[in-house]
């Protein structure tokens, strides 16, 4: 599996430090750690209407872990739901652009997250609506983070999925197994997270999540059977950057200075 980053990726991230610098803080580990799944959904995958962001027939992307939404912005602006320019307002008074992703907000922005271990129950009740109203090839997609799955909501969500038959329902695990607080492992161990995802009913796959090619080929999936899907996406968190790769500390940042970003920006790989 190739994890080497091309360079839209390497483009991407310097534009994610870029809109950390107007603010001087930000998520910027989790950003860059979930970037290349977000490139391969909104580039290769997605049903989309960037125009109309409210057309039933697109396909729906949940960001449950929220803190990661520098990544989103950046990818929602290339795609056009957005002029490119606003990223400059990110987390200024007033911007619509915060430091989690809210609804209503900005186009393209499903559903409001930024409190753990909601977006997998919300997106179980999308998905159940679509099957309901015949909308039967709508995909819904909902990223979590692997120290997310901490929370116990999205263990029950995956068995009202199973239940309810969900096949056209996605969880992406950002499997960097890290979380703010150090190593996932150290935190609350997440032994066999495949046979467990496996056990609750799911189609399980696992897949580089910095590949684009892998992922696009994984996440494109036909609505076809009759379980929902976890796909379990290894990364590294702060993936770029020697300097914010596995690294708690870069996990948020704050009082970032214009030199920092600078330095950043030279060491990106």
């Amino acid at each position: 599996m190739d994890n080497s980053l091309d360079s839209d990726g390497k483009k991407l991230r310097q534009l994610i430090l870029t809109t950390v610098q107007s603010a001087g803080r930000g998520h910027i580990g989790p950003a860059f750690s979930i970037l290349e799944i977000l490139r391969a959904l909104y580039g290769h995958v997605l049903i989309k209407a960037p125009l109309q962001p409210k057309n039933l027939e697109r396909d729906v992307f949940i960001l449950s872990k929220g803190h990661g939404v520098l990544a989103l912005y950046v990818v929602l602006a290339e795609q056009g739901y957005f002029d490119k320019k606003e990223l400059k307002e990110f987390c200024k008074f007033e911007s619509r652009l915060g430091g989690h992703p809210e609804s209503g907000s900005l186009p393209g922005i499903e559903f409001s997250t930024g409190s753990l271990g909601h977006g997998l129950p919300v997106g179980v009740g999308i998905a159940l609506a679509a099957k309901l109203s015949s909308l039967d090839q709508k995909r819904i997609y909902i990223l979590v983070g692997d120290g997310e799955l901490n929370e116990g909501s999205n263990w029950e969500s995956m068995l009202h999925a199973t239940k309810h038959k969900l096949n056209n329902l996605c969880l992406i695990v950002d499997y960097n197994k890290m979380q703010a607080f150090g190593h996932s492992g150290d935190v609350l161990p997440m032994f066999e997270l495949g046979m467990k995802l496996s056990a609750f009913g799911f189609t399980v796959e696992e897949v580089s999540g910095h590949s684009i090619k892998d992922l696009t080929n994984i996440l494109d999936f036909p609505v076809l059977g009759d379980k929902p899907r976890a796909v379990i996406a290894h990364t590294v968190k702060g993936k770029g950057i020697n300097k914010l790769e596995n690294s708690k500390e870069w996990h948020h940042k704050a009082k970032i200075q214009a030199l920092e970003i600078q330095e950043l920006l030279e060491s990106i790989k």
